[in-house]
């Protein structure tokens, strides 16, 4: 059985010459075939997508820290970054200009559940940037020196551990909903504890595909929006995984 990133942006579909080419006839733009993606040009985009994100939260942080509610801004900005994902990923070619707006409108939805957390356990922001930049870090530098290889295997197990985490949580959702059910994963005890010690594991290992995909996106000479395309699939695992330390931390601090 042969999985794909679990990121509908980095999938093998997603950079294929076929899919990317099908993306151009439907656009109304000619793409250049000789401004190809590159991967400094992905890591520049990266960056801008940061900043951008950065600038986004500071926005909803500055709203919760000066008497406003940033409940709505936050709720909008989730929703809005969302359907720009849904958008960007049958739209690759559009992602020069969807990107930014994901990661302004995610900053939005950063930014206030990060104040929601920080008010009620003050430090937490940043240890989780910390933790996650530093698994980040971590993690492309087992990637670059070959010391984890993304294999077809890997790849599978990853994927199957992700589609599980997802599944678990819309039925866990759904059935609190209906039932007033309380999920296992709620509160601080070492059950809860556990799945978030393994949801954040889970994490990382598909930052090691969405560099994989990269990759091979820029072997393929894929064209010059693929940048941004590649980019914004890695901000949106960063999210995740930025969420999930929120999660974890919290949940240990909330034992003291």
């Amino acid at each position: 059985m042969n999985f794909n990133s679990k990121n509908p942006f980095l999938s093998d579909k997603r950079f294929s010459s076929n899919a990317v080419s099908k993306a151009e006839a439907n656009g109304s733009q000619i793409i250049d075939y000789n401004q190809e993606m590159t991967l400094s040009g992905t890591i520049n985009k990266t960056a801008i997508l940061f900043l951008i994100l950065c600038a986004g939260a500071m926005v909803t942080w500055w709203m919760a820290f000066n008497g406003m509610n940033p409940i709505i801004p936050s709720i909008g900005g989730a929703i809005v970054g969302f359907i720009l994902v849904l958008v960007a990923a049958f739209k690759p070619h559009l992602s020069p200009y969807l990107a930014p707006g994901y990661a302004l409108f995610e900053g939005l939805f950063i930014g206030g559940i990060s104040a929601i957390f920080e008010l009620k356990f003050p430090g937490i922001v940043l240890n989780a940037v910390g933790a996650t930049l530093v698994t980040f870090l971590v993690c492309l530098g087992l990637y670059k020196f070959g010391i984890v290889k993304v294999t077809e295997q890997f790849k599978s197990i990853v994927i199957a551990a992700t589609l599980a985490i997802a599944t678990y949580y819309l039925i866990s959702w759904l059935a609190s909903l209906i039932f007033h059910y309380t999920p296992v994963h709620y509160g601080n005890g070492f059950m809860s504890i556990g799945i978030s010690v393994f949801v954040i594991i889970v994490a990382a290992l598909n930052l090691f595909l969405d560099f994989d995909q990269i990759e091979r996106g820029v072997q393929e000479r894929m064209p010059k929006f693929m940048e941004w395309f590649g980019a914004m699939g890695l901000m949106i695992t960063l999210v995740w995984l930025y969420i999930e330390f929120l999660r974890l931390l919290s949940k240990l601090a909330s034992k003291d």
